[in-house]
């Protein structure tokens, strides 16, 4: 036992010294093994810039909050005060600091945190060409580069480079961006005391930014001492001058930026996109992109105003209201409004949310009957209530809106007045698998449910508010069904074409049918659910309201010949009611929705001249059907007394 403890000595030494030799073997096939990246390729790099589709930019992804600066620009006591805070023998150390990392090594071995006592030469090869991750390999390479940074760049190259490059907090990368985004001026105004304050914030904004915390400003004076202490130890400022500095007022935090707005939803929903087509988030970071899309400056402008000019005042927090545009036969996306401002919410109420259908299916019924010969003039009995096999042996029993009895009434006429007691019956008749069909063709995606049974021609499915656009512009487009897009150009930052959007379309639907459609949707808006939209619009619309059960979300989907559009009104909580919003005792989709789509129209198209609809084909003929019987009821005695929830109230 004493021998063994005579040769722990040894044994400790020797593993050191095995430690040291295999230290020094893994620099050594480090240093010739890891290369240096272009140095340019991320301080000159550029933000993503994102386009409408006549070049006119909408915002940027990623480092849109650099500007690139020379040495030269950069005042001295701005340097200086970088240098105190993060490297006060810049000029004279090597690239990288023993000291630091013996103290970094010392910390790591007792279980401390990954960290180096970082050279401005370390910190520029860690920020412009590694990645976050905190591991022995990271920082081997780390030091790699910084050496060989130093061999191959002067003092002066590294640190402009490095002062274009650190992150200084609120989204603004380089000494520029961060003298403008703190003190409203450019880095070559910058008193002394703010140059300190940036010096300072630099080495951790989340901790000595003001705005970020409250209890960031007693660390960020503390630290503000420190800088300007080390920059009269080091001969860069008289000690005179320093006791006179007062610490500076900073510009406040603001809720503004890149995604500050609705354009906040048009912006992350383009990077989406961009995702899907392959262009990492890295890739847009930095990679000086030109993203054109399919969006119309005039159109997206419309939706905001629209929106902003009909939405209700005073609306609960989870009140959410989507639009979407598409241009007819293209599925080029030319509008989306999904919020009011993407930093509060980040929630695309066009493109994430899904909410009950409503009326809104109901065009994909009237397409199903239209195809199996079911005429417009057909004559059906609208009253209300009345029960009918769900199915599955269940009573399922419907109601009409305000439980209204209609009477006999032709199928046109049903259609301007939205009655359920007829809609059920006539997708029974023209077949419930026909009807599903049917909304796949025009473009409800396969993920959302749609089951067949009596209630989906009420709108009992879910699906986004770019899902029904996209089905009434393929219903503009006479039957075309068009995937809908929104990416249509991607150049380099050499303007070569990396990606280029195509139309994909396909006929779907007859010309015959669709004439017919748009004839009884037109309806609708001229002397039917949403007849404030023939007062407001002067020129050929169609559409269709869509109210789903206990106004619970409310709809309006349109067209013109130009253009589809779709609006929407729900809740986090699809059991919360609108009603009651905006003062209004019952929210349909013929109110607010109505009157946004229809200020939309008339905003984006004032310029346009007036297109027709086709005339109507009239299949089946003008003379009337009597479809009264057809689908056979059941007793309402056999209604139970609890019934399973279900869509009573449509419009």
């Amino acid at each position: 036992m004493s021998n063994l403890v005579e040769k722990l000595p040894r044994l400790g030494f020797l593993a050191a010294g095995y430690a040291v030799v295999g230290g020094i073997f893994l620099f050594g096939f480090a240093y010739f093994t890891v290369s240096i990246p272009d140095p340019n390729a991320y301080v000159n790099s550029q933000a993503t810039i994102i386009q409408y589709a006549d070049g006119t930019e909408i915002g940027r992804i990623g480092s849109e909050n650099r500007t690139v600066v020379t040495l030269a620009e950069i005042p001295v006591q701005v340097r200086n005060a970088v240098m105190a805070a993060e490297d006060r023998n810049f000029y004279s150390n090597r690239a990288v600091s023993p000291i630091g990392i013996a103290r970094a090594v010392w910390n790591n071995l007792r279980g401390g945190s990954l960290q180096g006592g970082s050279t401005i030469t370390q910190q520029y090869a860690k920020t412009a060409f590694l990645t976050p991750e905190r591991s022995i390999q990271r920082k081997v390479k780390e030091l790699v580069i910084a050496i060989k940074l130093e061999n191959q760049f002067t003092k002066d190259e590294i640190l402009e480079n490095y002062l274009n490059t650190i992150y200084f907090g609120r989204g603004s990368y380089g000494v520029q961006t961060a003298s403008q985004v703190y003190f409203g001026t450019t880095v070559d105004k910058l008193t002394t005391a703010q140059s300190a304050v940036l010096a300072s914030i630099l080495r951790s904004p989340g901790l000595y930014d003001p705005g970020f915390k409250k209890e960031n400003s007693p660390r960020l004076e503390k630290r503000f001492k420190y800088v300007i202490d080390g920059m009269v130890e080091a001969g860069w400022l008289e000690k005179e001058k320093a006791e006179k500095l007062k610490f500076p007022i900073i510009n406040p935090r603001v809720t503004s930026g890149a995604l500050a707005g609705p354009k906040g939803y048009v912006i992350s929903w383009v990077e989406r996109e961009l995702n899907q087509l392959g262009f990492t988030d890295e890739q847009l970071m930095i990679g000086g992109y030109i993203i054109k899309t399919t969006l119309v400056k005039e159109a997206q402008e419309a939706a905001v105003a629209a929106v902003n000019k009909e939405a209700p005042t005073k609306a609960p927090e989870n009140l959410h209201i989507g639009l979407v545009a598409i241009k007819p036969g293209t599925g080029e996306i030319l509008a989306m409004y999904g919020g009011q401002d993407y930093l509060k919410y980040q929630f695309n109420a066009a493109t994430q949310g899904i909410t009950s259908g409503g009326s809104s299916f109901k065009a994909f019924t009237l397409v199903a009957a239209l195809e199996e010969g079911i005429p417009l003039t057909s004559v059906w009995n609208g009253d209300s209530p009345k029960v009918y096999d769900d199915g599955i042996g269940r009573a399922y029993q419907v109601n009409n809106y305000g439980s209204e009895s209609w009477g006999n009434m032709s199928l046109l006429t049903a259609t301007e007045k939205s009655v359920n007691t007829i809609y059920v019956p006539l997708g029974m008749k023209a077949g419930l698998e026909k009807v599903v069909d049917v909304a796949r063709r025009a473009g409800i995606p396969d993920s959302v449910e749609m089951i067949a049974s009596p209630s989906v021609s009420l709108g009992a499915a879910s699906p986004h508010v770019i899902d029904l656009a996209n089905a009434y512009a393929t219903f503009a487009a006479q039957g075309v069904y068009a995937k809908p897009f929104i990416i249509n150009e991607v150049q380099g930052p050499n303007k070569g074409i990396l990606y280029q959007g195509r139309i994909q379309a396909q006929e779907v639907f007859r010309k015959d049918v669709m004439a017919d459609l748009t004839y009884a949707l037109s309806k609708v808006t001229t002397s039917g659910t949403a007849a404030v939209v023939g007062s407001r619009v002067a020129r050929p619309t169609a559409g269709k309201t869509g109210t789903s059960n206990d106004n619970a979300s409310a709809w309006f989907n349109g067209y013109t010949p130009e253009v589809a559009a779709s609006v929407a009104f729900y809740r986090d909580d699809a059991t919360q009611s609108l009603n009651g919003i905006g003062g209004l005792t019952s929210v349909t989709g013929g109110s607010f929705p109505a009157r946004i789509w229809a200020e939309f129209v008339k905003g984006y198209l004032k310029k346009a001249p007036v297109q027709e609809f086709p005339a109507p084909a009239n299949i089946g003929g003008t003379e009337s059907i009597n479809f009264i019987n057809s689908v056979p009821q059941m007793d309402p005695a056999l209604i139970p007394p609890s019934p399973s929830p279900s869509p009573k109230k449509k419009r």
